[in-house]
């Protein structure tokens, strides 16, 4: 019983720390994210939260596991690849700063190629895979990806340009 309930405990404090982080990031972006802010919002020492998190790379780590488990989940249910694109486009605009955690150049001294993250990856291209070939897909993606990045930067807007019918030729 006192083991489950530390679990949960656990649970309750990486689930507060991770909301508190992607507030941090979407204001700033992964430069943003710092333990001993985070600490402080939730009235707790800096060092109690290396319990949970050994520190800020793993933080953040988690945070684009979870991004790609969600980007993935958000895919899932696509019924073909106009229902895909959409889901892509759709998640990306909802939450450009977790998109951006995923599709950005990584910060100073991480390694976003670690095992883990690669295979939360390849489960959207997987999910692509069930309705066009790897190469099709590969290229699609390449296309969706600029386009959204684009879009959520706020390109299309300055130029006058409607992204939704954009990203119709994109995807078709």
């Amino acid at each position: 019983m006192l083991e489950t309930l530390t679990t949960e405990r656990g649970d309750q404090v990486r689930a507060a720390v991770k909301r508190v982080a992607l507030a941090q990031l979407e204001s700033g972006g992964p430069a943003a994210v710092a333990l001993n802010a985070i600490a402080r919002e939730l009235g707790v020492s800096g060092p109690a939260l290396y319990r949970y998190f050994k520190n800020r790379d793993a933080l953040l780590t988690a945070l684009v596991f979870d991004a790609y488990e969600d980007l993935a989940a958000a895919l899932e249910p696509s019924t073909d690849l106009e229902s895909f694109a959409r889901a892509y486009r759709e998640w990306a605009l909802a939450q450009p700063h977790r998109y951006r955690l995923l599709y950005s150049a990584p910060w100073p001294g991480y390694d976003p190629h670690q095992p883990s993250l690669v295979a939360a990856a390849k489960r959207s291209m997987e999910i692509l895979v069930r309705f066009v070939d790897e190469e099709r897909a590969v290229t699609l993606w390449s296309r969706a990806h600029g386009h959204v990045s684009l879009e959520i930067e706020g390109n299309f807007a300055s130029m006058g340009l409607d992204p939704e019918a954009l990203y119709a030729q994109v995807i078709g």
